[in-house]
């Protein structure tokens, strides 16, 4: 951590987001930059291999292992939410599945009065970021830091589920991002010649040698500095000690969904009681920080496969080890690939503007997939190893969550209650999807592989049923957001150009500024606010004026 030195811009948090605005900020060189991470550095040779990405989830080196409080609407259950602490954040150990959202979804968000979010200005912001490196067009970046490329398993599983939402009437959809979401296809990923493209990898490693832009890990910052209203700094531990930076221009908080709102209430920003309760002083009172938490639920179906084709014999222990140093080495063999490639956009209703339930479908089952390896040459029946997985779940839940404190000590993990199936729309639309995957499994094209289904199985028919099973068995898809939204009327926590309402020289910049979750993986959309919020503070975008009374939703 630099001594004694004031900067112009600070940076809290060098995941997604924080990462993107680090390097748009340091470009220029009038402007020093601290980029502050709690993690420590992205180093281990295991974040470039894509197919390892189940172990870095459940891993505890780099990753804040947070569990939810139990879910009433679960049966109590509490759920593992894993969001990374190291440099690159959490796309340092995700999917790497990159999609953007809907159009939809941003000019909902225009029309809520944020000026400056539809699709159609936030569209060259994805593409600035993009580097994709096989296509190009109107909806497509060739020339950004990311890397973006197709899907490149060879599975032959992929192309049957493909065919079988074809026959089961869905459209066959070539590109999720492109001018429409709906469909069945193959996802697009930030793999970079075999490797995991992270945001550290993209945006950070290639300017660490600018002169204006230091950065510091293992550090945990303890709240913002604030002065007569104002962010003057940050007060941060490193190891045993306590100290505070000073930033001569703004603090921008990049820290997530689940940090930035526990930042803003460690420094007396937030609503007043719950502040009070921990006995943190109220500077000023927002009682939108840390509400309007959504996240994306879903639910696992899985169907026994008849023919050994899945990714089992590929992931098999003996197996893998060669897989592992070949993707090292060459950057080739299935470790360099993430198992749920295929996937698809659906309505739930043909009256739908857009497509309100996703599919991830992988050919292998969960347990194979996170690493749950079979011994070498095991021998057992097909269908006891081989088979096939899919993940359903509803793209605009209804639910709503809050993340709290647990503790004024910023060491202490905060409380986090998603309220996943809170709303029956969420289980209803859930088991629509549902009702929609056994259509598609039941096509001629799975014929020759189709087994029995595991789960929920083949006897669970009737929506109490589902419904039932659903709550039993729901799990997180890792997408949380929304708990610091933009906005204007009482409980909005930041304006459109990302500004903590009533604090001067304070910004939020990631996921958790979401209004309304989007339709889809959130990486890229995280990616993309770290575009804007570097346009907002370098004054390359319009200013943006809040909505007149009639105006505001």
């Amino acid at each position: 951590m630099p001594r004694d030195r004031a900067f112009d811009s600070i940076i809290v948090g060098a995941g997604s987001a924080g990462c993107v605005l680090a390097n748009r900020l340091s470009a220029d060189p009038e402007r020093s930059v601290l980029l502050i991470e709690a993690g420590g550095k992205d180093r281990n040779p295991l974040f470039r291999l894509p197919m390892l990405m189940g172990r870095l989830f459940h891993s505890g080196i780099y990753n804040w292992r947070y569990h939810t409080e139990p879910v009433p609407s679960l049966g109590g259950r509490a759920l593992y939410w894993p969001r990374g602490k190291v440099l690159g954040g959490s796309s340092t150990i995700n999917g790497m599945i990159y999609v953007r959202g809907n159009r939809h979804d941003y000019d909902r968000w225009a029309q809520m009065g944020l000026g400056g979010w539809s699709y159609d200005d936030l569209l060259p912001a994805f593409c600035r970021s993009e580097g994709h490196v096989e296509r190009d067009g109107a909806y497509h970046g060739t020339g950004g830091e990311l890397t973006v490329c197709r899907a490149r398993g060879a599975n032959p599983l992929f192309d049957v589920f493909v065919e079988a939402g074809r026959q089961a009437g869905w459209p066959v959809n070539d590109d999720f991002n492109g001018a429409e979401q709906q469909g069945f296809g193959r996802y697009d990923f930030t793999i970079r010649r075999g490797k995991r493209c992270s945001t550290s990898a993209a945006f950070l490693r290639p300017i660490r040698h600018r002169r204006n832009l230091a950065i510091a890990t293992g550090c945990l910052v303890r709240r913002v500095v604030l002065d007569g209203g104002r962010a003057t700094g940050v007060e941060v531990a490193e190891g045993s000690a306590t100290r505070t930076i000073h930033a001569e221009r703004e603090v921008i908080l990049c820290a997530g969904t689940v940090n930035s709102p526990q930042l803003l209430m460690l420094s007396g920003i937030g609503p007043g009681e719950e502040l009070k309760r921990h006995g943190i002083p109220v500077v000023h009172e927002l009682p939108g920080v840390g509400r309007n938490l959504q996240d994306h639920v879903d639910c696992v179906l899985a169907y026994a496969c008849t023919k050994p084709v899945t990714l089992y014999r590929d992931l098999r222990a003996d197996r893998m080890i060669r897989s592992v140093a070949e993707g090292m080495l060459f950057g080739r063999g299935v470790a360099t690939t993430f198992p749920y490639e295929a996937g698809a956009f659906l309505k739930s209703r043909a009256d739908l503007l857009a497509a309100d339930i996703q599919v991830h479908f992988m050919p292998a089952l969960e347990k194979t997939a996170n690493l749950h390896l079979p011994a070498p040459f095991k021998k057992a029946p097909v269908e006891d190893t081989h088979g096939f997985s899919l993940r359903v779940g509803p793209l605009n839940p209804e639910s709503r969550g809050w993340i709290g404190l647990r503790s004024a000590d910023p060491a202490v993990p905060p409380l986090i209650q998603p309220n996943y199936l809170q709303s029956d729309a969420d289980c209803r639309t859930t088991i629509a999807g549902i009702r929609m995957i056994r259509d598609v499994i039941g096509q001629p094209a799975f014929a020759a592989y189709r087994g029995r289904e595991l789960a929920p199985g083949g006897d669970m028919q009737s929506d109490k049923e589902l419904t039932a099973w659903l709550r039993a068995n729901a799990m997180t898809t890792f997408h949380p957001v929304g708990t610091c939204r933009m906005g204007w009327d009482p409980m909005a926590v930041v304006d459109a150009r990302l500004a903590v309402h009533g604090i001067a020289g304070l910004r939020v910049a990631d996921a958790s500024v979401m209004p309304v979750i989007v339709s889809g993986n959130t990486n890229a959309p995280a990616i993309m606010i770290g575009e804007k919020a570097a346009e907002f503070i370098r004054g390359a975008a319009p200013a943006v004026d809040a909505p007149s009374e009639e105006n505001r939703e």
